[in-house]
């Protein structure tokens, strides 16, 4: 997958862990673990947009797009 999901980086930098990211946005540790691992597929805007507020970022501070994390796959479907 191309889209990175800088979440460790932001939860540092407001010296936050996730476990007080999850009372604050309201969704549950595990899903956000697996969006921070990466392992996620999709996000709602509506999670984006809570986690945004929590983390006062932009949505371009969360996710990153690496093209060169593309699979072979990934790139014959462009």
């Amino acid at each position: 997958m191309a889209i990175r999901v800088n979440l460790d980086d932001l939860l540092w930098q407001r010296r936050m862990t996730l476990t007080e990211l999850s009372e604050k946005v309201d969704i549950t540790l595990a899903n956000l673990s697996i969006l921070k691992t990466g392992k996620a597929k999709a996000i709602r805007f509506s999670t984006l947009n809570a986690i945004c507020l929590a983390l006062e970022c932009q949505p371009g501070d969360l996710l990153r797009f690496d093209g060169s994390a593309l699979t072979e796959t990934e790139n014959t479907e462009r």
